[in-house]
């Protein structure tokens, strides 16, 4: 991803439209509904934030049905989250705080707490000043990906509480938007009475809905890596360029499968404004860049999460 403009930011942007028809569902928020505001190109609106978008990015390196990270992805550590039974609960691929997750810092590694193994990984000590770059070494050894979509270790408990911002920032945009407001009913086909003890909260009656899709001009997908985010961490030039490749990896893993973001929000990819990634060489340079700095990348980890409180 580069864009002539800037070294210290690459930029790439998607032209995008509805797979079918021309009406998508946008995001919405509880108490405000779909985000809407103006722009210089008129009435916008936000289809997909950066919080989203990062756990859409991120979700490119996970396999459900092996319940794993992809196979491109081999050597590449991580960190498990598995009940008593070893069984998969989570992973910080999956989680919203990754390597931060409460399954994480209230389970058990190694026999010990995972607060207390997470803050030593991360060379916290009370009366000494924060190392930032050991700590975005500890979190490249523990899962890269940390470091690519930002990781906020709010621990009262702790000397520091470490913050990594995002390196790549995505969010869908569209301009020239109008509502599209429609309604459907769901019935029930037994009783069309209400029928006391039978209510709506249980799934019983009909029940009258509105909905409110949109149209648009213009959809566009945003995404911008901050390379000198990545350079700052101090990482060997394998291990940065391992970021770069793994950013490539998602970005173009997204743009392949196109954007189904929702059910009523399938978007295609039209044309690209900028360097389009190519997933299957980003794949390569992983493969082999995992081997380069190998030493930098610890095992994966398994943390046992019981929920008993500690």
């Amino acid at each position: 991803m580069t864009h002539p403009a800037t070294t210290q930011r690459s930029v790439l942007t998607a032209e995008l439209r509805p797979l079918v028809g021309t009406r998508f569902q946008p995001t919405g928020f509880p108490d405000l509904g779909a985000a809407e505001f103006e722009s210089a190109a008129g009435r916008a609106l936000l289809v997909e934030s950066a919080q989203s978008m990062a756990n859409r990015l991120e979700a490119a390196t996970w396999d459900d049905a092996r319940a794993d990270q992809v196979e491109e992805l081999a050597g590449l550590p991580y960190v498990r989250i598995v009940d008593s039974a070893g069984d998969l609960l989570s992973s910080s691929r999956l989680e919203a705080h990754r390597l931060a997750s409460a399954y994480v810092m209230l389970g058990k590694i190694d026999g010990g707490k995972g607060e207390e193994w997470v803050r030593d990984k991360l060379g916290l000590r009370p009366g000494r000043p924060i190392d930032h770059r050991a700590v975005a070494r500890a979190c490249f050894a523990l899962d890269p990906l940390s470091l690519v979509h930002g990781v906020f270790f709010a621990r009262k408990a702790w000397p520091w509480q470490p913050k990594i911002a995002r390196a790549v920032t995505s969010f869908v945009e569209a301009y020239d938007v109008r509502p599209v407001v429609s309604g459907g009913v769901k019935r029930d086909i037994v009783n069309n009475e209400v029928v006391p003890g039978r209510s709506t909260a249980e799934g019983y009656g009909t029940v009258p809905h509105h909905r409110v899709e949109y149209t648009a001009g213009r959809i566009v997908a945003y995404f911008a890596v901050d390379r000198a985010q990545l350079r700052s961490y101090g990482l060997s030039e394998a291990g940065t360029a391992l970021l770069e490749a793994l950013i490539d990896f998602e970005v173009g893993t997204l743009l392949d499968a196109g954007l189904r973001l929702r059910t009523a929000c399938d978007l295609a990819v039209v044309d690209v404004d900028g360097a389009r990634p190519d997933t299957a060489e980003a794949a390569r340079r992983i493969a082999k860049l995992v081997e380069e700095c190998a030493n930098e990348l610890g095992p994966v980890t398994t943390v046992t999460w019981t929920g008993e409180k500690p």
